[in-house]
């Protein structure tokens, strides 16, 4: 049976929701529902504000800490007889491979990790062991590294990461009897002790005091009573005092850092130049690239005394921008942990979280004069490839939590991906 013209026409219109014809020259391009995403509601978009923050400062502290490891090791390069891009090269590629990492472990499924927890630990902890023999290499007696080949490597930043994975997995099937002491200490108290231990037998005393705030976070966030708190704290403050007193050097440290008659050119000189660096910056810096200290006043200005660089050619303003950077990464943390529903995603959060703040507390500190010299990496900003993959690496861990956190897969899903959106811009582009 056959249709009449104009009664197609009308039905022809109300498919298509048109009213008229084209005007006059006007080129027609139907819109495909499919090219054109709705934006993201303002509930959605906080649904996923941890993974966004968390994402953002990373990137931001990143890009921070190769634009300044580039000023700060350019004399220190051109000293030994390279290039002074050297080593901000090498670090450059250093951070490549993190952000692959990264990239990658944020799209790791959180059963995953709980499978690979206790093997990554047992491997982490053999890794550690090669520290004590012909492979290891290092300054005097501190030995931390291990060259295998090409690559040359700190097992006690690895170590972190599977300790970390390990720790959420046993803590996390213990939830239900957190509270009784013994439940929170067995065998969470024994394995970070052997893990810390092999780490002090390495004479890094720094990266242990980072792993101990790990285990502390890890414990608090799974609910563990107080007073394992304070027996462990205790325990770990005899460990450490006796360490600290049984080496010489380590003495004159802290006392160098207690006492006001330190000599500025001897035991003292690192920290007084250091010192002296944050008091040339102001407010706002002598300029990028334009530090004075880095010409061989200040030593390791491009790792553990960085911020004492970003001090002075940023001044105060720069300083603080770092500072709200790794408070960004804390709030983005924290959040995870306040939202998610899986004691294992919440627990390794919580270790990640010690490990950060504390790592990033003992390397300004040291800078600024809170705490003895000690000589561990701002994370994310001093040079050093081990930490930086290894950070990045855990910062990728928490963002696969923080991507299933309630509410946050429907608000990624619901935003376009970047090969998306520009193949939108450019067709309206073309349609105008």
């Amino acid at each position: 049976m056959s249709q009449d013209p104009a009664q197609a026409r009308r039905s022809t219109t109300r498919a298509t929701g048109t009213t008229g014809a084209a005007a006059p020259g006007a080129a027609t391009s139907p819109t495909r529902p499919s090219d054109v995403a709705p934006p993201p509601s303002v509930s959605e978009t906080f649904a996923a504000a941890s993974h966004h923050v968390l994402l953002t400062a990373t990137l931001a502290l990143l890009a921070i800490g190769q634009t300044m490891i580039l000023s700060a090791s350019s004399v220190d390069s051109l000293a030994r007889g390279r290039s002074p891009f050297a080593l901000a090269l090498e670090q450059s590629r250093y951070a490549l491979v993190g952000l692959v990492v990264l990239a990658v472990a944020s799209r790791v499924p959180t059963r995953v990790y709980r499978r690979v927890a206790a093997p990554a630990l047992v491997v982490a902890l053999g890794l550690q062991v090669l520290v004590h023999t012909s492979l290891a290499v290092g300054e005097g007696v501190r030995r931390s590294w291990i060259t295998i080949g090409p690559v040359t490597g700190q097992p006690a930043e690895a170590l972190k990461i599977g300790l970390v994975l390990w720790l959420g997995t046993v803590l996390a099937r213990r939830q239900h009897r957190i509270g009784d002491w013994r439940t929170a200490a067995f065998p969470a108290l024994p394995g970070a002790g052997l893990a810390i231990a092999l780490t002090l037998l390495g004479h890094d005393v720094g990266t242990s005091l980072v792993m101990a705030a790990l285990v502390a976070g890890a414990l608090f966030v799974a609910g563990a009573p107080l007073r394992l708190f304070a027996a462990a704290g205790a325990g770990a403050a005899v460990v450490f005092g006796g360490l600290a007193l049984a080496a010489p050097r380590r003495v004159q440290r802290i006392s160098d850092w207690l006492g006001s008659d330190c000599d500025p050119l001897g035991s003292c000189y690192q920290a007084t130049q250091g010192l002296r660096a944050l008091g040339s910056g102001g407010w706002t810096g002598v300029g990028l690239g334009q530090s004075r200290q880095k010409w061989s006043y200040l030593p390791e200005p491009h790792n553990d005394f960085i911020f004492a660089i970003v001090g002075e050619e940023l001044g105060v303003l720069g300083m603080l921008l770092v500072l709200a950077l790794v408070g960004a990464l804390a709030f983005a943390m924290i959040r995870v942990i306040a939202r998610h529903t899986d004691p294992f995603a919440r627990i390794v959060t919580g270790g990640v979280l010690g490990w950060v703040l504390a790592q990033a507390f003992v390397n300004i500190g040291t800078v600024v004069g809170l705490a003895p010299v000690i000589g561990v990496p701002l994370p994310l900003v001093s040079a050093g490839g081990s930490s930086l993959v290894t950070t990045l690496l855990a910062i990728g861990i928490v963002l696969s939590f923080a991507r299933t956190e309630p509410g946050a897969p429907e608000a990624l899903a619901s935003r376009p991906g970047v090969l998306r959106r520009s193949r939108v811009v450019l067709g309206r582009r073309r349609r105008g």
